[in-house]
């Protein structure tokens, strides 16, 4: 039986898999330096690749015997420009460029948007960025045929490069038929998360919500600025959030980025949802061994905040130094969570239960932590519900989630402070207090005479009955008495 995840930290870290790390040494490898999920990007590679690796981590998780999470990130509506005779161009600062939609190859003029919804909702000065902001275009005349530009930022235009629009909710659907394949995908191979793109507004979600069918846990992707007006409500629909800085990044104003990045952190939290923090939070580490001063701030600041996760992105999938960027995450992480201040400026934002007895019980185990000499919480959940609401109140101590059910193990992996664990049911108070004590000493929760609060719901085996909270303390023998060996 694996023992108490000994990396010393509640942040997670979310590493994506790519041609760099998807052999399964180098999985393990990122598994071992702090990877506690992995991401697998469906915008690049196919289906035969992703069932490999996806193969590949559930071979891992068997050998490490702790559940390890997968989650799947749909590529998403994303809008590209058509074709140029040569390959590329080159558009003029302050010259004309028209975006139009003849799919004959462009030039330094013109080239096709093979997107027509985009044609006849662009008004006059509404800016079109291309390849990740590098070139800017703002509109001067669009009708249904033509979109007119200015180029203020010009320079090399290429085939095929990105399209993002700022200033205009972009009538397209959520979900491609390619995000549609791909979901189907996931779904049939276990992905314990599914991560949806260029969320604009929540019936973005709700659309990706009943094509799940009721299947794992939907992340909505905040990295459109139409997104942010209707954040709340697109959150409360979501299971969890993730801040995708980089495509954000391109259509905000670069300093507008961290103040946004705070305010979503802070409602995910208040709505108890788990938030990852992503892209270019070690963009250095893809070339070289070590990262900026910059970067490690950056991180850092991810998790003063209470981010429940980190996530890695080309670091990983494609960079030179996949496994120490893992490890400088994670010795990033455990450092700031050893500040003396950490505590403080974690639960700057508050984070009021609602008035349920689930909600009561877990601000309660908070408090007692708080008051008491106590080394752990112990939670009994089926689908991971009492988890949520005991991370949200960022507790000083770990959390011990022990559950029947391997999927919801598996999706708290991205979720602040939670040590998941599979073990039978249980079926008595007494039952409960007994396994809670010997999964404590297991897995390295405490030691004798210690205390710890147990979180559960009776009738056991009933979803969202929490209403049971009781603190124990640790006689010591309680693996041998039941004919176990203390270091199994």
């Amino acid at each position: 039986m694996a023992k108490h995840d000994p990396r010393g930290r509640k942040v997670k870290i979310l590493a994506t898999v790519g041609p760099a790390s998807r052999a399964p040494d180098m999985l393990e490898k990122l598994f071992r330096a702090g990877a506690d999920a992995f991401r697998v990007n469906m915008s690049h590679g196919d289906h035969a690749t992703h069932a490999e690796t996806i193969a590949s981590i559930r071979a891992l998780e068997k050998k490490v015997n702790r559940p390890i999470t997968i989650l799947c990130d749909l590529q998403g509506p994303k809008l590209r420009v058509g074709t140029f005779r040569e390959g590329r161009a080159v558009i003029r600062h302050s010259g004309h460029f028209t975006l139009d939609r003849n799919p004959e190859p462009g030039d330094e003029t013109r080239v096709c948007l093979p997107h027509p919804e985009l044609f006849g909702i662009l008004e006059k000065g509404q800016r079109l960025l291309i390849d990740d902001g590098k070139l800017k275009l703002r509109v001067i005349r669009a009708d249904k045929d033509e979109i007119l530009c200015s180029a203020e930022v010009g320079g090399v235009i290429s085939d095929r490069k990105g399209v993002n629009v700022p200033d205009a909710v972009v009538p397209v659907p959520a979900l491609t038929d390619k995000d549609r394949r791909d979901l189907a995908f996931a779904v049939e191979h276990g992905a314990d998360w599914i991560a949806l793109s260029f969320v604009q507004r929540p019936e973005d979600v709700a659309e990706a919500r009943r094509l799940m069918g009721g299947y794992g846990s939907l992340m909505a992707k905040i990295e459109k600025p139409a997104a942010i007006s209707r954040l709340e409500e697109i959150i409360e629909l979501s299971d969890g959030i993730m801040v995708a800085r980089g495509d954000l990044g391109v259509e905000l104003n670069p300093e507008e980025v961290p103040p946004l990045q705070k305010r979503i952190v802070e409602f995910a939290r208040r709505q108890g949802k788990p938030v990852v923090v992503a892209t270019q939070m070690l963009e250095s580490m893809i070339e070289t061994p070590t990262p900026t001063r910059a970067e490690v701030s950056d991180v850092a600041n991810a998790v003063y905040d209470g981010a429940d996760a980190v996530m890695l992105s080309a670091e990983t999938a494609a960079g030179a130094w996949p496994e120490e960027a893992v490890t400088i995450m994670h010795r990033i992480s455990a450092q700031v969570e050893a500040d003396r201040g950490y505590a403080a400026r974690v639960h700057f934002i508050e984070t009021l239960p609602d008035p349920t007895t689930a909600d009561a019980l877990s601000q309660a185990c908070a408090s007692i932590a708080d008051t008491l000499p106590i080394s752990g919480i112990i939670v009994f959940t089926g689908s991971g519900s009492t988890a949520r609401r005991v991370a949200r109140e960022r507790p000083a101590v770990p959390m011990l989630v022990l559950t029947p059910s391997v999927k919801t193990a598996r999706k708290l992996g991205l979720l602040w402070g939670a040590h998941a664990v599979t073990t039978r049911d249980i079926g008595s108070f007494e039952e409960m207090i007994a396994k809670g004590k010997r999964m404590a000493l297991r897995h390295g929760f405490g030691t004798a005479g210690a205390k710890l609060v147990t979180l559960a719901g009776v009738p056991f085996g009933t979803p969202g009955a929490t209403n049971l909270l009781h603190v124990v303390t640790l006689a010591g023998d309680e693996l041998t008495r039941h004919g176990e060996q203390p270091d199994t």
